[in-house]
């Protein structure tokens, strides 16, 4: 890479994660490299994915991916508490002297997006394969959404070498703690939370806010479809009743 890596996103936000602001360095940067600018704009992946979690728990506010999301929040403290005990610098040498943090082992953005990567894999072949009778059709967008992930996931890897901010060992070593994370809290939510979901949707405080459990539902996605269909039928109904 030498001097023509682009270096990506500038400074360290919420959970470790890169902020959105680019930058440009005189003595690291060729305004030419369009493969770091475009891996730049990948490592912020994990912000759209908190992003997305957000809005999910704000819309949604299933339990299921309340707890996904306390998982991957458990899982950047952890990459925290890991990279104040082995203190391993980066190997930028200065590059990024923005970064609230000189350490780098092991990566957060390889620790999280391998973390998200693989609980989403143990959901849809474990949990979901135990609830719904799969058909070929739904083998098959499993099997694409699989591919789209591991290419994400490799994608954001591959990032944080480029642009320097972590070693491949770094990011090794973030993927194998995310990953065994992931596995661990995966099995803590379906052995233990899953069964208590129904008490802790009954709740005062959890109708209070619409909480809700459909850990139940094999096809939550088909679900609501049908019962949003039924219900504006009836609604159109009784409406054009109401006009005759």
């Amino acid at each position: 890479m030498g001097n023509s890596a682009y270096i990506g996103p500038q400074g360290m936000g919420l959970f470790g994660m890169s902020s959105p602001r680019l930058f440009k360095e005189d003595s690291n940067t060729n305004a030419g490299d369009l493969t770091g600018q475009m891996l730049a704009y990948i490592s912020l992946l994990p912000i759209a994915i908190l992003v997305g979690f957000v809005t999910l728990i704000v819309f949604k506010r299933e339990l299921h991916t309340i707890s996904f999301f306390g998982g991957l929040i458990l899982n950047e403290g952890l990459n925290w508490v890991l990279k104040h005990i082995l203190q391993e610098p980066r190997p930028c040498g200065g590059a990024h002297a923005s970064l609230t943090t000189e350490y780098g082992m092991p990566s957060s953005h390889a620790q999280f997006i391998w973390f998200f990567v693989v609980y989403f894999f143990l959901f849809l072949y474990l949990r979901m394969h135990q609830t719904n009778n799969a058909r070929c059709v739904e083998l098959l967008w499993r099997h694409i959404l699989s591919i789209i992930l591991l290419s994400m996931a490799l994608a954001v890897s591959y990032s944080r070498v480029y642009l320097m901010y972590h070693s491949g060992r770094q990011v090794l070593y973030g993927g194998v703690a995310g990953s065994v994370v992931a596995v661990v809290w995966f099995f803590i939510t379906q052995e233990l939370l899953t069964p208590l979901f129904p008490r802790i949707a009954a709740w005062p405080i959890s109708e209070f806010f619409l909480v809700r459990d459909t850990s139940l539902i094999p096809n939550i996605l088909w679900f609501e479809y049908t019962v949003t269909r039924s219900e504006a039928r009836n609604r159109q109904r009784k409406l054009g009743t109401k006009v005759q």
